[in-house]
C-alpha cells in the first residue's frame, strides 16, 4: 500500500472532522482530529470565547506534525489557517492538503447546530476567517462545502484520484 497522508483543513465548522473521518473510512486509513490534540489551556481559551493566536497554536501544530510524520498513513483534520501553519504541518512529510472552502454565513449556520463543542461564538469564527490565508490551488485541493456531504466526499476522492493519475511536478 502506498503511503497516503492527508490533511483536511479549513475554518472551524467547515466539516473537517466529519469529512476527514468519512474520507479515512473510505480509504481504510486512520483518522485523527486535530482538536483532540490541543493542550488544555487552548481548549479553555476557546471555551471562554477567546481566539487562539500564533503562539497558542505553535505547540499544537508541532504535535500534529509529529503525528503525521510518524504514521505511514493518516487523515488529519486541522484548521491550517496560515501558510506557516501548513508548512509546519507538512515539514518532513508529503501530506496532501484538502481545503474545505465555505462562506461565513454557511459555516455559522453549521456552528449554531453543534452541541457540546468548545468553540464558542461567532466572534471566534470571524477571527478564524480573519486569520485565514487561503492556500493556493497548487498547494491544496479546493473543495466547495456548500453541497451535500456525499458530494463533498466524492469531489475529494475524484481530486485525489486525478492527482494520482496526473501528478504535478514539484
Amino acid at each position: 500500500m502506498n503511503k497516503q497522508k492527508i490533511i483536511v483543513m479549513g475554518v472551524s465548522g467547515c466539516g473537517k472532522s466529519l469529512i476527514g473521518s468519512l474520507l479515512a473510512e473510505h480509504l481504510g486509513l486512520s483518522f485523527y482530529d486535530g482538536d483532540d490534540f490541543h493542550p488544555p489551556e487552548n481548549v479553555e481559551k476557546m471555551r471562554q470565547g477567546t481566539p487562539l493566536n500564533d503562539h497558542d497554536r505553535r505547540e499544537w501544530l508541532h504535535t500534529l506534525n509529529q503525528l503525521i510524520t510518524s504514521k505511514p498513513n493518516a487523515v488529519v483534520a486541522c484548521s491550517g489557517l496560515k501558510p506557516q501553519y501548513r508548512e509546519l504541518l507538512r515539514q518532513g512529510n508529503e501530506a496532501t492538503l484538502i481545503y474545505l472552502k465555505g462562506d461565513i454565513d454557511t459555516i455559522w449556520k453549521r456552528h449554531q447546530q453543534r452541541e457540546g463543542h468548545y468553540f464558542n461564538g461567532r466572534g471566534m469564527l470571524e477571527s478564524q476567517f480573519g486569520d485565514l490565508i487561503e492556500p493556493l490551488t497548487d498547494e491544496a485541493v479546493h473543495i466547495d462545502i456548500d453541497q451535500p456531504v456525499e458530494d463533498v466526499l466524492n469531489d475529494i476522492l475524484k481530486a485525489l484520484d486525478d492527482s494520482l493519475t496526473h501528478p504535478t511536478k514539484s
